[in-house]
This record gives C-alpha cells, structure tokens and sequence, in this order.
C-alpha cells in the first residue's frame, strides 16, 4: 500500500481506500470479514456517508479493537427516518445523527466530519452562512471531529468551500469522463448520455484550478466515482466507447493534484481485491493513456496528463512533476512556498532540460514539453 498525507491534517492514509455503500445489506460477520480482508492489504481509510443504523453498527463491530489505528471520514447533514437515508440541513437532526453515528460506530470521534453533498450555491450559503458550519467548527474545537470536509460533485462550489478556508478535506467526483465537462449544479448531467454528445476537448478550467488551488492549500481531494459508477469499466456503457480497468481509473484520479485517496465502492471482495491491485501493478497495467487518445470525440491534446510517457528524460528530469508544480503557480502569480520547496527537492530541476525532443515523441497528448521546461525554468529560476 502506498500511503499519503491527507493535506494539511498531517492524517497518513492508503491511498486505496473503502466507500461504504458496498457493505450495506452485509452481516455483521460479513463486514467484519471483508474489512479484514483490506486491512491486512494495508487499508486504513473508510467513508461512510450513509445514516443507516446496521451499518454503522457493523462498521464500528468490524474496528473493534482497532479504532486507533484506522482513519473514520463520517457525514454530517445525513439522518436516518423512516428506515431510509435523509439528506438535510436541519440542525437539529444532524445533531442526533452524528451522535447516533459515534455510539454506532463505538467511538468518541471522526477523523473528519465531512459535511454532505453540497452541490448548489444556494446550499453552499446555507451551510456556510448557517448553523451547520458552526456546529462542525464546535464539534473541531471539542475534538470530537479532527478536520473538516464537504462533498461535492460541482466544481464551482466546491471552490466556494476551499476559499473559505474552513475545509480541510474535499471528497469529490474525478475521473476522465466527468473532468471534461463544466461546472453544473444537476449531478444527473455527469453521467448523462448528452452531456458527451458533442466533441469535448481537454480537462475543464474550472475543475483543474480546483484541483490545483486545493494543491496549494494542502487541502486533501479524496476521490468518489471513480469509476464513473461503473460506466468507465464497461465499452458500452463508457462515453469513451473503451473499457478502463480498476488500476487505470485509479492511477488517473491518483495522478490529479491534491488527491490523496481513492474511496472505491467495492461490493465483493473480488472487487475489492481489483482496487488493491493498483498497489502492486506496473507501469503498463497503470497507463490510461491508451484509454483517452484517437478518440473521435474527446482530445486532451497538447495538454499535460502527469501520465509520464515522456519518461525516461535524457537529463533525469521528473517531467510530470515539473509540469504539475509550474501549473499549481499558474494562477497564484507568484510562487507558493510549499510549491518551491516541492520544487526544489526534484533531483533534477527544468533548467537541465537538453532541449533533445525525445520526451516530445513519446507524449501521446502532443505536449510541447521542451517549451514547458523552459517556462517552468523561467518560472522558478532554475
């Protein structure tokens, strides 16, 4: 397992981690034996977004004895009424249900308390002009969550809620698919045949500055949907016409700026063993590159995808890297200092670059890399 920092919390986490919707349905025995099965592969991190009762009990049951030693990411804003899972606002009832949720869950705190599905602005002023915000602010000062968090599957409001600086922890939607459309309060239109209808072109603006932006807050991306609900890994149902596999999907969300962690619904354990197989594959079984280019419909030409084709570079240079530090300076005008420090710790830094072109013939999206070190060596001096 390789594990991460999950930002500025400083919490180390494996960067596969569990969602909880496929534990639902599950006996006690059942969940305990399928957390087992990922603990002893390293797993460290879980999300549970869901209200119901059963199973945050069988979660809690399933950590038993180990509660130190694993990472709780728990809603707030999610309640449990007449035997099914209610999203609201009403602080009242999200009051009982973190309470239930630690007597559940058999223990006296979250790791982060994340604040659940905002995707509207209207929503987003709600909770962070209301009651909500501040009872997640209390419950941080009592210890009772360790770090703050809000989902969302819409850019533009989760760039709202990172600008706030209260929220340490963004769990949101990446994958390929979903990073080529613009922000939208309907989450229905990320998986909406029409919304890949027409030729889209390169990672929306507004979604790689949110990546970014969070990379220069140490704010910590953990990743939902990963798999497109499942579209991304059949050709049928993928906009792309291509099946992904479980590894490639991941190494795409892994390889955005800020992500830390990927939450993987896994329903059996053979799905959860696929997801753990991303920890032990190669370089070929990680590339995605093949997936995403001479598609009829969808380029990411000229744009750099950290894929690291352009691997081996004749100077030693970390080419994704280098790209992935100048893009976080991009939008600041000036140079972050956490960014310069990452910077400066390459072993070889954009100044070295020979100027050969070899990286160019490699790249599949066409990137003028030779250009991007002379910039990023212009940016940061060296």
């Amino acid at each position: 397992m390789e594990y991460r920092t999950l930002g500025r919390t400083g919490i180390r986490v494996g960067a596969i981690a569990l969602g909880c919707e496929g534990f639902m349905h599950k006996t006690a025995a059942e969940v305990k034996s399928d957390f087992d099965f990922a603990i002893d592969s390293g797993v460290n991190f879980v999300d549970i977004y869901s209200s119901n009762p059963d199973l945050r009990a069988n979660i809690g049951a399933a950590l038993a004895g180990r509660r130190d030693r694993f990472v709780i990411q728990g809603h707030l804003c999610t309640a449990w009424e007449n035997d099914q899972y209610l999203r609201t606002r009403d602080i009242v009832k999200t009051r009982a249900s973190f309470e239930a949720q630690l007597r559940q869950l058999g223990t006296d705190y979250l790791d982060v308390g994340m604040i659940h599905y905002v995707d509207a602005e209207a929503d987003f002023r709600e909770v962070f002009d209301g009651e909500i915000i501040r009872y997640a602010r209390q419950l941080r000062a009592e210890g009772r969550i360790r770090s703050i968090g809000m989902s969302s599957h819409n850019p533009a409001v989760a760039r709202m809620a990172v600008e706030t600086g209260l929220v340490d922890v963004l769990m949101f939607s990446v994958n390929p698919c979903y990073d080529l459309l613009p922000a939208d309060e309907d989450v229905d239109k990320l998986w909406a045949d029409e919304s890949y209808a027409a030729a889209l072109c390169n990672i929306d603006p507004e979604r790689e500055r949110l990546y970014e932006l969070c990379a220069r807050e140490g704010v910590a991306i953990d990743v939902m949907k990963v798999y497109g609900g499942g579209d991304l890994l059949d050709a049928h149902r993928s906009p792309f016409g291509r099946a992904m596999t479980p590894v490639q999907a991941i190494e795409y969300a892994l390889t955005r700026p800020a992500v830390a962690a990927v939450m993987v619904g896994c329903r059996s354990r053979d799905e959860i063993a696929a997801a753990l197989a991303w920890c032990d594959a190669s370089a070929a079984e990680r590339d995605y590159a093949p997936v995403m280019t001479a598609l009829d419909r969808f380029s990411w030409q000229g744009h750099c995808m950290y894929c690291g084709h352009c691997a081996p570079c004749a100077a030693g240079i970390d080419i994704a890297s280098v790209n992935k530090f100048y893009n976080l300076t991009e939008a600041q005008g000036e140079i972050p200092e956490t960014v310069r420090e990452h910077y400066r710790a390459l072993p070889h830094h954009a100044s070295e670059c020979l100027a050969c072109g070899a990286c160019e013939t490699r790249c599949p999206f066409g990137v003028g890399v030779v250009e991007a070190m002379r910039r990023a060596a212009g940016r940061f001096g060296y």
